[in-house]
């Protein structure tokens, strides 16, 4: 090709300039802003009655499911800062999945991912946009189209801001996440000085907490699936792990601090729930902080709603972040094509990875019943959390002289792998759906890709001449350096 071609994305590495890498730019605070960040999105606000409802309004039985859900995912978060360090990797699950497993189960992953992730995204951009459209409807709904271009609107500007920093995104991150803390901050220190003010009325409801009915071993299951999904998000940090200044003290830091102290938050929120709620009045609630806020502080309870959107779009920054670093693991081990795990020249992000997230995100939010599709794939996170942690005691036994600066008692990796295929199995043995068959198919459909271009390297020349194009209109250069597979 011509002259011009030569010049930029490679003279930035033949001069010298900087490595073509991602650059260690995430300290212990934007790490642990990034964790709880993507930890607390709407469902504690919103929704926190599904523990509840299951527990069969046993106040003690749910505050106790709580506790144990929140240490299981420190448990697991706890596995995950021991794969996170030597050596840090980007792609969380993704990477350490190949290194234990192999490229195979790390493919399946990765093409789950590549279609449930983003369509998580949507859903959240969505419920964005419903949020912050409905105080200009009042008791009207929000037309469908305003909703979908707000939510193509942000999830397009935060595609756009992941894109071009590293350190806008993280001080994004840390401002969302401070601004949602103070919301749960006014319900638990409102709950406190309510128990403590009103001693007898509120103590009352938490003398006998166990005295109600009992629920079974099938509700409390249940009741242990929402309280985990609450705790969603707690494995975050290994997706940007390559990025985290001093990995191997920050990454187990990072989580001893960020996961105990949602717990505390969580539980602390719902004792201040049920300080002024009965448990029939939460259950049967359609927002509860709503309810709350109407009830102790009703002059400013418009403060919720607001709240409950700043916290979605928190969560969704994060979610966006770590989801435009597995397309780029993905894309450097060769399960995605070459352009996206280049970087741009200029600002050393992922940009390529970041726009062809955000694409697939934008294609669920169009046709918006695509989300409910993926409902069925809950318990593929659990399956690819059980091998993640399996890949951890392979790697044990396997690298048995490599230094891990951080290493979790033995036993625990063995009580997640137990524990994740009991949620992979349970919902599919209590309530029987073809949906299940459909979505393990569609993950089995991944051979079908894997095979010819992956294991026998099948390659398309016009292809890469699109991406040698590209490669030039956005200025990205693939990472760690020499002239590999650039235009020539």
């Amino acid at each position: 090709m011509g002259k011009e071609e030569n010049n930029d994305p490679k003279d930035v590495q033949r001069k010298g300039k900087a490595k073509m890498q991602l650059k260690r730019n995430i300290g212990y605070f934007d790490g642990v802003s990034f964790i709880i960040g993507s930890i607390v999105g709407a469902g504690i606000f919103v929704s926190p009655t599904g523990v509840l409802k299951h527990s069969l309004l046993n106040v003690g039985v749910a505050l106790t499911i709580w506790t144990v859900s929140g240490l299981v995912s420190l448990m697991g978060a706890l596995c995950y800062a021991e794969l996170g360090t030597p050596p840090p990797f980007s792609g969380g699950e993704y990477s350490h999945i190949k290194r234990g497993l192999g490229s195979l189960p790390a493919f399946v992953f990765i093409w789950t991912s590549t279609f449930t992730k983003p369509a998580s995204n949507a859903a959240r951009a969505l419920l964005f946009a419903e949020y912050a459209t409905q105080p200009f409807y009042g008791i009207c709904p929000a037309p469908d189209v305003l909703k979908k271009c707000l939510a193509l609107a942000v999830l397009w500007s935060l595609g756009i801001l992941n894109g071009l920093s590293v350190k806008m995104s993280a001080w994004v991150q840390t401002v969302f996440t401070l601004l949602k803390m103070m919301a749960l901050s006014v319900i638990a220190v409102g709950g406190i000085v309510l128990l403590v003010t009103r001693q007898k009325e509120s103590l009352a409801r938490f003398e006998d907490m166990f005295s109600s009915e009992i629920p079974n071993a099938s509700q409390v299951a249940e009741a242990f699936f929402q309280g985990l999904y609450a705790y969603g998000g707690w494995w975050s940090l290994n997706y940007m792990a390559e990025e985290m200044k001093r990995p191997s003290r920050n990454i187990p830091l990072t989580v001893m601090t960020a996961v105990p102290g949602v717990i505390v938050f969580y539980l602390l929120v719902n004792i201040s729930y049920l300080t002024v709620l009965t448990p029939k009045e939460i259950v049967s609630s359609v927002a509860v902080a709503v309810t709350w806020a109407d009830r102790v502080i009703p002059s400013v309870a418009w403060i919720i709603p607001l709240s409950v959107a700043v916290s979605i779009f928190g969560a969704l920054n994060c979610s966006m972040f770590t989801l435009g670093r597995l397309s780029y693991a993905g894309s450097q081990s060769g399960h995605l094509p070459l352009l996206i795990s280049m970087l741009n020249v200029h600002s050393y992000t992922p940009a390529p990875a970041m726009i062809f997230s955000t694409t697939i995100a934008s294609i669920f939010i169009i046709p918006s019943d695509l989300i409910m599709l993926t409902n069925y794939f809950g318990f593929s996170a659990w399956l690819m959390t059980g091998l993640t942690c399996a890949s951890l005691i392979v790697l044990r036994y396997r690298e048995p002289h490599l230094h891990r600066p951080y290493k979790v008692f033995l036993p625990v990796p063995f009580m997640m792998v137990a524990m994740s295929f009991f949620l992979v199995l349970a919902p599919i043995v209590w309530s029987p759906n073809m949906q299940y068959v459909y979505a393990f198919l569609f993950m089995l459909g991944s051979l079908i890709i894997y095979l010819p271009f992956i294991h026998f390297k099948l390659r398309f020349a016009f292809l890469d001449k699109i991406t040698c194009h590209l490669q030039l209109l956005l200025e990205v250069c693939p990472a760690d350096g020499p002239a590999e597979g650039k235009c020539e």
